[in-house]
């Protein structure tokens, strides 16, 4: 009998709590679908995820995967349809054909790798001696000098250990320094054919173009291997602020290629493995040192402005406009604040004044003018175009030292009390640039964790390191090595030869060395050592008639279409600028008799500058400068001839020099004189005087040896006079 609306006897009983079916609570029932859905969904889930699965080994396996996905579903279908698998006969033994790459993708992969091993030839790795710390560098000349970077030498001080991959270790000495460009040139011992890195044009890099960089990150060249890191450019011209520093980069290249503690001081080559930067700044995450793919190179174009200075065993100063620029409401460049006393003042720049180029390059912001400016060294003569009212103007000034020479020498010299010597990327009065984990250091102790107060005497803990603070570019150096380290062996003696301390030099020994290199290429033409009597100098000048100077041991004489005028030798020299208008010729003409004739040993205070330019030439000069009663002069050689181009004798304190420009030289005598005279003060030319009589006297003798149209030109010299100066020069 059927029974309608019958309870099955199964829930007739009701729950384990004994209510039928049909009084259990609301919430019971929720409980229940929410149950089912969440099975449902992970069901659902489960069998989405094996498609998936199934679908990506479908391309490994067609042939079994059916079987197995019905398998999983459950689904009887596909179970009933699915089929075993049949068996892939066997692929004949055959040989993989080859893959014919285009050929110029193989010229590409055999150029670079070409270019790379000839650019780890002339690499080297920089050892500090007793093994504490180092970096990279780059040789540059068959007798060993190499690049590096000043904050990687600053912990070696004179002496450190170089190599190379000959597998040789190196003596190397320090030679020069830029402590603003950190920059330095050591000197590496041993051989006279070192493998050399070729110089380019850094002002032709391009964003974009390929880059490589080598050196010893980390130390790891223990077996002399340079590292290399291959990148792009990613940037050109960029400006980085000094840190609270010395070190300002100015005008550097950026490159995402990894630059790593340790390959401070190494070589950026471009794809053809020439130089074109020296490694030295990066962007780093504070608490692990991680490379962020943001490097810095200083352009190997600004280097070879300070090369000569840096042989010259000297500490190099940056250069200084004297004035001030910002931007106005209408994005000009303009000079803000200006120095009456500077170059540029007396040149006519003035407040107001709209820069329009500087240094050959267009000045379109404030940034642009500082990473010009920043390229230069002090003493440097450089182009400037103006405009004011609407008119343009061009002069050449002369750029001042940023510091005084006292002033630079206490700045690296300054280390604050109870500080340890810096490592490699630890600037001096600064904080570590390294958090690398380091040898020696305790277990458990973080990098950028917030320091612990020690007792006294303990070293320093590092300087806690914000969580999530921007990475900031600074001077990367390799880990620091323990902090108990062996004695240093002595530093040998070959290398000890070349060492030479005095206050105001990084090595004096290479300024002695380029000083004598000078005065005796210049004395190949004759020696004047004999002819230390008085001198008679006849001629005329040019638009304005004859002139005769007499220059004896007691007394100038200047016989002039404008007068006679004469200068006491017993007298202050600032105090007889005679004649007028000329910024002290006779004084000048005097300081040039006395280098002749004593040489740089006797003269006075005389060194070796480096090297300047002087307009209208596009090569650099040789430069002596020296010091006689209370003028400083300047002394221009000519790197080829050797001859005396030009002379610049600051007889006024507080107006421009007197600049001549010798040219014409002939023999008199079987020594080499300039026969035309080209007269400077600031941007007038005083005269052009033309000599046709040189009367040369010995020590007590009356003046004799004559010449005129009969006079032999010196063969090292042509017979021309050099090109006009422009002005300003």
């Amino acid at each position: 009998m059927t029974v309608d609306n019958a309870v099955p006897p199964r829930d007739a009983a009701g729950d384990k709590n004994g209510c039928p079916w049909q009084h259990r609570p609301s919430r019971l029932k929720a409980q229940s679908r929410l149950d089912k859905r969440r099975r449902l969904s992970g069901w659902l889930g489960a069998r989405l995820l094996a498609v998936l699965v199934f679908s990506a080994a479908a391309f490994a396996c067609p042939g079994r995967v059916e079987l197995s996905l019905g398998r999983f579903l459950g689904s009887a279908a596909v179970a009933q349809e699915a089929k075993p698998p049949v068996p892939n006969p066997p692929a004949p033994a055959t040989t993989a054909a080859p893959i014919d790459l285009p050929s110029a993708v193989l010229e590409a992969e055999q150029a670079r790798i070409a270019s790379v091993a000839k650019a780890s030839r002339s690499t080297v790795s920089v050892f500090e001696p007793g093994g504490k710390g180092g970096g990279s560098g780059v040789v540059i000349t068959p007798d060993g000098y190499a690049l590096t970077n000043y904050h990687v030498t600053q912990p070696c001080g004179d002496y450190m250990k170089c190599s190379m991959n000959d597998g040789r270790l190196y003596d190397a000495v320090l030679c020069g320094i830029d402590p603003v460009g950190d920059v330095a040139l050591i000197r590496l011992l041993g051989r006279d054919d070192f493998p050399v890195a070729e110089m380019a044009d850094s002002d032709t890099v391009k964003v974009g173009d390929w880059c490589f960089a080598a050196g010893n990150p980390l130390l790891l060249a223990t077996d002399f291997q340079p590292t290399i890191s291959y990148g792009i450019v990613s940037g050109v011209h960029r400006y980085q602020y000094p840190a609270g520093t010395l070190l300002e980069y100015a005008d550097c290249i950026q490159t995402d290629a990894a630059i790593n503690p340790g390959n401070s001081g190494g070589p950026l080559f471009n794809a053809a493995g020439q130089l074109i930067g020296i490694n030295g700044r990066g962007s780093f995450e504070k608490r692990g040192r991680v490379n962020v793919g943001v490097g810095y190179a200083i352009s190997i174009n600004q280097i070879k402005y300070f090369m000569g200075h840096l042989r010259g065993g000297r500490i190099v100063d940056h250069a200084t406009l004297g004035a001030t620029v910002g931007t106005d409401e209408d994005g000009r460049v303009v000079v803000t604040n200006i120095l009456e006393s500077c170059d540029a003042s007396r040149r006519g720049l003035q407040f107001g004044d709209e820069i329009v180029s500087f240094g050959g390059r267009p000045i379109g912001s404030t940034n642009t003018f500082k990473n010009v400016l920043g390229i230069y060294p002090k003493g440097w003569r450089v182009p400037l175009v103006y405009r004011r009212d609407g008119q343009q103007k061009e002069i050449f000034v002369r750029l001042a030292g940023v510091h005084g020479d006292e002033e630079l020498l206490a700045l690296i010299n300054r280390r604050p009390a109870g500080k340890p010597v810096p490592k490699p990327g630890q600037q001096p009065g600064g904080p570590p640039d390294g958090d690398q984990e380091k040898p020696g250091e305790k277990p458990g102790e973080k990098p950028g964790e917030k320091p612990v107060e020690k007792p006294a005497g303990k070293p320093d803990s590092k300087p806690e390191s914000k969580p999530g603070a921007k990475p900031e570019p600074r001077p990367e150096g390799p880990p620091a090595g323990p902090l108990a380290q062996p004695a240093a062996k002595p530093i040998p003696e070959a290398a000890q030869k070349l060492i030479k301390k005095r206050t105001g030099f990084a090595n004096y020994y290479f300024n002695e060395a380029n000083r004598d290199r000078v005065w005796s290429a210049f004395q190949k033409a004759g020696s004047f050592e004999t002819a230390a009597g008085a001198w008679t100098l006849s001629g005329e000048i040019a638009g304005a008639g004859p002139c005769e100077f007499t220059l004896g041991p007691k007394e100038l004489v200047a016989k002039l279409p404008a007068g006679e005028f004469r200068v006491d030798l017993s007298k202050d020299f600032n105090e007889q600028l005679g004649p007028p208008q000329s910024g002290g010729l006779l004084v000048a003409l005097h300081l040039w008799q006395r280098m002749l004739v004593q040489g740089p040993e006797k003269f006075g205070a005389v060194s070796y500058l480096g090297t300047l330019p002087l307009a209208g030439e596009s090569k650099f000069f040789d430069v002596l400068t020296a010091t006689y009663q209370v003028v400083e002069a300047g002394f221009l050689f000519d790197p080829v001839s050797g001859q005396l181009a030009a002379l610049e004798a600051a007889v006024d304190d507080e107006g421009d020099p007197c600049e001549i420009r010798f040219a014409d030289y002939r023999l008199v005598d079987g020594r080499a004189l300039p026969h035309k005279l080209e007269v400077r003060v600031g941007d007038q030319t005083f005269g052009v005087i033309t000599l046709n009589t040189l009367k040369l006297a010995s020590a007590g003798a009356t003046p004799a040896g004559a010449t005129s149209a009969g006079a032999t030109p010196a063969n090292a010299t042509p017979a021309n006079a050099a090109p006009a100066a422009k002005p300003g020069t």
